[in-house]
């Protein structure tokens, strides 16, 4: 069996058509007998089912696909698994096991979608409501609470993870500030497993944004000001 990944970074990417590589898998006897990524080849209708039929793809695996897409792979026997996110060989694992999960997809295609993703480009958050419980995590520059808001998301220093309760903090270095690829994927799924209400931060691309989400994380921009003052803003609303 070859099963095909869409792949951004390390990380499962929330876009099927749009990934900058796929992970081709092929397993024999719940065993991974060789693996390789290559280049997104172009995204166009009807393109990819058969491209991949060719290389003898049988399951795709991906964060998100339209309906279209869908059934053109379904023409095809392929089976798609969508809504999936994580590190790749990760989901490998899981996928082996048998425990591998279809979700919700993670872009917003319509019926008819043929296109680019409508989530290509972030959504303008709406106005913050106060909030005076729960856990945020802001990006910064340093590890305290003094430390300049980082304006990046995925390759933001540091995340601090404020209780708004107890005002307790935490700082943890951002694992993957520095990565070649998928930085703001692979950080938003950091960032999820520590379930924040709600990240504060400057800029987060779609991808990113999609998984925060998917989540239920809530996206509120700051910039230009300390962790410390973004927090006491954010609880005045």
């Amino acid at each position: 069996m070859k099963i095909a990944i869409s792949t951004d970074g390390q990380a499962v990417s929330a876009h099927f058509g749009r990934c900058p590589t796929y992970t081709l898998v092929d397993v024999a006897d719940g065993q991974v007998i060789a693996k390789e990524e290559i280049p997104n080849p172009g995204h166009s209708p009807g393109f990819l089912p058969g491209f991949l039929s060719q290389r003898g793809v049988e399951v795709i695996i991906a964060g998100g696909m339209g309906p279209r897409a869908q059934g053109l792979f379904a023409e095809r026997g392929i089976r798609t698994i969508i809504g999936v996110q994580g590190q790749v060989d990760e989901v490998i694992d899981l996928f082996l096991q048998g425990r591998l999960k279809p979700g919700d997809s993670l872009c917003d295609h319509g019926a008819d979608h043929q296109g680019p993703c409508r989530d290509d480009h972030p959504r303008p958050a709406p106005p913050a409501a106060p909030l005076t419980s729960g856990t945020i995590a802001v990006t910064a520059q340093g590890p305290d609470l003094d430390a300049e808001v980082d304006p990046r998301f995925g390759r933001a220093a540091y995340f601090v993870f404020v209780d708004l309760g107890t005002e307790r903090s935490e700082s943890v270095a951002n694992p993957f500030a520095d990565a070649a690829h998928g930085a703001g994927v692979q950080a938003a799924q950091f960032v999820a497993g520590k379930k924040p209400d709600a990240v504060l931060t400057g800029q987060v691309g779609p991808n990113a944004a999609q998984v925060l989400e998917a989540a239920g994380i809530r996206v509120i921009a700051a910039d230009g000001c300390s962790v410390r003052e973004a927090v006491a803003e954010l609880k005045k609303g």
